[in-house]
């Protein structure tokens, strides 16, 4: 292969046939085989796109977050005082939290790209729990424990009607996690993705070379928190209610283990373990309501201990170990 780092790029960039077919399933399959769970499969393209948001940060720049929640918090509260106000036209809606949320990312990230490892840690979870603090406190404008209600989406493209059974919500959350999806494998695969990976490996490096570190992280941190506002907002006009437990270290620390199920440092992994979560914690509660936390405890226990890059890790190492042979 040649060492052109351009072409590289693009043969990392190439959509390979499996790609399509997954893509492809993900629309016709819920649909024609899974009807009845239509609801569920928008819950989970939607916390698919929080999860692509953190692993930007994690997976790719190395930025270890246990806050993360309060930024599609943030998303869920702007998009639904927003129709809770009287405006509920979705699209605008996902416009006007990724801007809050992205600004809100913008200011903490200047505290963000400051400081590192356990200095890291309690900053982000500090940040989770002073915006369920906020958020409480100014129960007028957000409902407090009682939660946001009130919120009217109205029709997509003013013709699809978002209902309880989600035949509407999935289709629009599917349909904004894969442009974002498509957004974040362009970025990942382009010059900037090269440098956060760079940055993430070896700072001091790459400061050494003349990189603005603080700058590419800052600028990352910021579109990931975007990308979770989105997310959060979609949840908000589906589900047509927003609590406090969107903006809580619960939601960051699952979001986190869904990331670390599929494997960090792949857009591909950041949604394989969001099915497997999603779908886990949906029939283990189902079965025990009580205990099913005890089992994706076991879950993950098992894949860290011998799957330490994730499932699709292990799976891309089996491949190329099939391939070998």
């Amino acid at each position: 292969m040649s060492t052109d780092p351009h072409l590289w790029l693009r043969h990392k960039a190439r959509v390979s046939p499996y790609e399509v077919a997954f893509w492809i399933a993900a629309l016709i399959v819920p649909y024609v085989l899974l009807p009845k769970y239509l609801a569920l499969a928008s819950q989970i393209a939607i916390m698919a796109t929080f999860c692509i948001s953190l692993d930007l940060i994690l997976g790719y720049a190395g930025i270890i977050s246990l806050g993360h929640a309060a930024f599609f918090g943030i998303g869920a509260y702007a998009a639904g005082i927003l129709s809770a106000r009287g405006w509920g036209e979705p699209l605008s809606g996902l416009l006007f939290a990724a801007v809050v949320a992205g600004l809100a990312g913008w200011i903490i990230g200047f505290m963000i790209v400051r400081v590192q490892h356990l200095a890291l840690l309690m900053i982000t979870l500090g940040l989770s729990f002073l915006a369920v603090e906020v958020a409480n406190t100014f129960d007028g404008l957000t409902g407090g424990a009682d939660g946001l209600l009130g919120i009217d989406t109205w029709k997509l493209f003013g013709i699809w009607k978002f209902s309880i059974w989600g035949h509407t919500s999935y289709a629009y959350a599917l349909g904004v996690s894969f442009l974002i999806f498509l957004l974040c494998r362009r970025l990942v695969h382009s010059p900037f993705g090269l440098t956060l990976e760079a940055i993430r490996e070896n700072p001091q490096r790459t400061t050494a070379i003349g990189v603005a570190n603080r700058r590419h992280l800052q600028w990352v941190f910021t579109l990931s928190s975007s990308i979770a506002g989105i997310a959060g907002a979609m949840l908000a006009q589906t589900t047509k209610t927003v609590s406090l437990e969107s903006l809580g270290f619960q939601n960051s620390a699952e979001i986190a283990v869904m990331l670390i199920l599929g494997g960090t440092g792949r857009l591909y992994g950041a949604i394989v373990g969001t099915i497997i979560f999603m779908v886990a914690r949906d029939q283990l509660s189902g079965m025990n309501p009580k205990y099913w936390y005890f089992w994706i405890g076991i879950l993950l226990m098992m894949v860290v201990l011998f799957m330490p890059r994730g499932i699709l890790g292990a799976m891309q190492r089996l491949a190329a170990k099939m391939s070998r042979s």
